[in-house]
């Protein structure tokens, strides 16, 4: 009979075979595209983000996916997590989910102060004077600073891109919200990053609804273990 497949983003997206993986969605993606009884699917999302590409490439799974796909938001759905879940047709949140935080960071540490006071000097051979950079045993220069600057809005611009085009919205519309700061649930669908308050099981109802699926079943898709 007809089936609804689950899947759970759970944790920090990043490229470690999980679901919450570009290999791992994608290997579940692919079960449930081939998988002539599963109507539709629900991702299950609780992460607060993780890696820019790896969030990237699974926005573009989600987006490609043939069928309906319908988030169901837990406790948080932040940053990459929510860049994925833009793309899919239908968002549930709870009112007290941390939901958006559209934005990109990177960070750079200097310990070059504290080198100092324990009297240890480091000598960094590089092919180029800013290849060492992001070791932390210098200051930025002005130009480094502004390069990565400039890198950093570059990726942030493909975020708000991605969100624009999954939710309807303007990119203007998608910047005003790129504040870096989480939404809570009520917040998200009065300003569109979300469509609906509900649970786990109305998401289920609803991507059964999309995938015109009658007498239904629910099947967890996991990646598969080995010993």
């Amino acid at each position: 009979g007809d089936a609804i497949g689950v899947i759970a983003i759970d944790g920090t997206i990043d490229y470690d075979g999980s679901t919450a993986s570009p290999e791992g969605l994608k290997a579940q993606l692919d079960q449930a595209e081939a998988n002539p009884h599963i109507k539709a699917v629900v991702l299950r999302v609780n992460s607060g983000g993780g890696t820019a590409t790896a969030g990237e490439e699974m926005a573009a799974y989600v987006r490609d996916f043939s069928k309906p796909i319908v988030v169901s938001s837990a406790s948080m759905n932040a940053s990459a997590a929510y860049e994925i879940s833009s793309q899919a047709d239908y968002i549930f949140t709870a009112k007290t989910t941390a939901i958006g935080a559209i934005g990109t960071a990177m960070q750079v540490t200097d310990v070059s102060g504290l080198l100092d006071k324990l009297g240890i000097t480091i000598d960094n051979i590089t092919s180029a004077e800013s290849k060492d950079s992001s070791y932390g045993t210098r200051p930025l220069t002005d130009e480094e600073r502004a390069y990565y600057q400039a890198m950093v809005d570059s990726i942030n611009k493909t975020f708000v891109e991605n969100v624009a085009a999954g939710r309807n919205m303007t990119t203007d519309e998608v910047s005003a919200l790129a504040t870096g700061m989480t939404f809570t649930g009520m917040d998200a669908v009065g300003n569109g990053l979300a469509d609906e308050i509900g649970t786990r099981e109305d998401a289920i109802d609803k991507a059964a609804d999309l995938g015109g699926a009658r007498n239904y079943t629910v099947v967890s898709l996991e990646p598969s273990s080995s010993d």
